[in-house]
């Protein structure tokens, strides 16, 4: 074997080993950018884990009557009767508000909040 066919063979090694060293290459910046991705979408989960919890009570127990605004007793309510249609002033006595109509006109004026939220649904007029 002369110099110049060894010199051949070991760029064609070189060659081949150069291909096959190509596709892991390629998987790493495809796994590289993928775990970029996942991390970042972790970070993110977490920020709202963070930010929900900051918002619920500890065990996401239900905030006693006597602490929780108006609005969170609203949402606890329809949370605890899933499917129930309630009137307001049907709603506002089982929450032992006053029923009198500047009262009722108020948690009218909540509920169309809560609905334009997206919190509450309004079924139909009334209701």
């Amino acid at each position: 074997m002369n110099v110049s066919e060894l010199l051949r063979l070991l760029q064609t090694e070189h060659d081949e080993s150069a291909a096959r060293a190509g596709n892991p290459r390629e998987q790493i910046e495809r796994l590289t950018t993928a775990l970029a991705e996942t991390a970042a979408r972790l970070a993110e989960l977490a920020a709202t884990r963070k930010v929900i919890d900051g918002l619920t009570p500890p065990d996401h127990a239900t905030a006693p009557a006597e602490t929780a605004t108006v609005y969170q007793r609203i949402v606890t309510t329809f949370n605890e009767h899933p499917g129930k249609v309630f009137r307001v002033r049907d709603l506002h006595e089982h929450l032992g508000l006053p029923t009198d109509e500047p009262s009722i006109n108020v948690t009218r004026s909540r509920l169309g909040r809560l609905v334009r939220q997206g919190l509450l649904e309004q079924p139909g007029r009334g209701v």
